[in-house]
């Protein structure tokens, strides 16, 4: 395995942690910070992929602007997560349903892709 690819794996794994702690964080504020160590990592891919144009703008716009105004509103906020949290089972099957159609959908994109164009 040449550097590259080490490098685009050592991101990637890196991204696939931030992206699960945000949506797994308890405090909004930690979720925000991963999301913006995904926005990170996910620049490095692309800076890793010869798009420096596109690194250097997911990394301005979003963790520049987006992201410290996302931190200051989930800052400024006083929500009772107790009060959220208390309905969360009433949903569970309906995002459980969108979940399991979005993970079929991704594997007939990643089949087709690794099957190739001529089957």
């Amino acid at each position: 395995m040449d550097f590259q690819t080490f490098v685009f794996f050592f991101l990637s794994a890196i991204l696939i942690f931030a992206s699960l702690r945000v949506i797994t964080a308890r405090n909004p504020v930690y979720a925000v910070l991963h999301l913006i160590l995904a926005f990170f990592t996910t620049g490095g891919i692309w800076a890793l992929l010869q798009a420096e144009f596109l690194a250097i703008a997911i990394i301005l716009v979003y963790v520049g602007a987006v992201m410290v105004l996302f931190l200051f509103v989930v800052m400024m906020l006083d929500v009772d997560f107790v009060e959220l949290r208390q309905g969360f089972l009433n949903y569970l099957p309906v995002g459980a349903l969108v979940g399991l159609v979005m993970l079929v959908e991704l594997l007939l994109v990643v089949g087709a892709w690794a099957i190739g164009p001529g089957v």
